[in-house]
């Protein structure tokens, strides 16, 4: 059950956040901003490519690599040479998992390993396997990891992940919102210097701008009515989450916000993309999970039986592709079955601004589910 008084008590909320995630969310822009210093510290500005890598491939545990992976292979285009290494081993435990580079990889390949912890040794091996082979290795992850001498002694380039005091004495969430811009930014300032990603330093600077604002909008003193992040928090309690995704940047807004809300709430969702998630999801709309699926709900003794699970759609919109929109079959498509749905659309900019607003806003909203409801 979500507690929404907790919503509109800033002292509360505070307090409940455990894991620091709210002051992660808030701290977005800043952690953008060190981790661009810590990239130019590191020399990614100063290297001078012989060329584009002919594969990137991209390595590193949980939700933060997967995201990171989806992100820059967005970013990068139709055209992408970006694909993440998937891990194989018996747990999800960091010293359980190992990476295999594919046969081809060479001295033309880039491999790109981002953790927030660095002390897994099977990246460290992944590393040792990469220099063996010629490919150019480059790691973000916390600085003295035994990640960091691993990429050190093969000869690789290592970018000290920007991480805050608060965060050395507790595990960090993989969907915590600090993790993937402290993972994120480091890659994108060497993929532009690669000419895969067109992210100088000023368009960061707007990425951490934006954020900021953000932060302004969606942080716990802005009251529940006039804080989307609150807003959508509340209206996702007790619901199965549809989020729909229309526009090249929503696509990998969408998947985060559908793998911080199972990470860091419990709350489960299911992601598609416009058009296909109007067919994708029809049959489920017009199943039990409608709203209005039951005739017999409003005689129910709602005292002495839980309220059934039933759909709420979430549409994440950027700009679609030529004009054209699914967003009015969507909402006929959720209101024909008595489904409600949330609407999400960034404020005009380039690329990577629409998308950091996307991720902030939906990783503020994360986050308050996450502490309402107790989780």
């Amino acid at each position: 059950m979500l507690n929404e008084s907790l919503l509109d008590a800033p002292e509360a909320l505070a307090e409940a956040d455990r894991r620091a995630l709210l002051r992660g969310a808030a701290e977005a822009g800043a952690r953008v901003r060190t981790a661009a210093r810590h990239a130019t510290e590191a020399g990614v500005h100063d290297l001078k490519p012989d060329g584009r890598p002919r594969g990137i491939l991209i390595a590193g545990p949980g939700a933060a690599a997967i995201c990171v992976a989806d992100l820059l292979g967005t970013l990068a285009g139709a055209t992408s040479p970006v694909a993440r290494l998937a891990p194989t081993g018996v747990a999800p435990a960091g010293g359980a998992l190992r990476w295999e580079l594919p046969g081809w990889t060479g001295s033309v390949d880039l491999l790109l390993i981002a953790t927030p912890d660095g002390s897994e040794p099977g990246l460290s091996l992944l590393a040792e396997q990469a220099y063996r082979r010629g490919c150019t290795v480059v790691a973000v992850s916390p600085a003295d990891s035994p990640l960091a001498e691993a990429v050190r002694d093969s000869h690789g380039l290592f970018v000290p992940m920007a991480t805050a005091p608060y965060e050395l004495d507790t595990p960090l969430a993989a969907s915590s919102p600090g993790v993937l811009w402290a993972l994120l930014t480091p890659l994108l300032a060497l993929l532009d210097r690669t000419g895969i990603v067109a992210a100088p330093p000023d368009v960061v600077q707007k990425v951490a701008d934006r954020l900021d604002l953000v932060a302004e909008r969606c942080g716990p003193a802005v009251a529940t009515y006039s804080n989307p992040a609150k807003t959508l928090a509340a209206e996702l309690a007790d619901a199965l989450t549809l989020v729909w995704t229309e526009g090249v940047s929503a696509g990998p807004a969408g998947r985060r916000f559908a793998a911080a809300l199972a990470e860091l709430s419990g709350h489960p969702s299911l992601v598609a993309e416009l058009p296909e998630a109007l067919s994708a999801h029809s049959a489920l709309l017009a199943g039990r999970l409608a709203a209005g699926a039951d005739p017999d709900d409003f005689f129910r003794d709602r005292v002495e039986e839980p309220a059934a699970l039933h759909a709420r759609v979430v549409l994440l919109r950027d700009r679609p592709i030529g004009g054209l929109t699914a967003a009015p079959a969507a909402r006929d498509l959720a209101l024909s079955h008595d489904t409600p749905i949330s609407e999400l659309e960034p404020e005009p900019g380039d690329e990577l601004e629409t998308l950091a607003e996307l991720i902030a806003v939906t990783d503020f909203a994360a986050v308050y589910l996450a502490l309402a409801s107790g989780t």
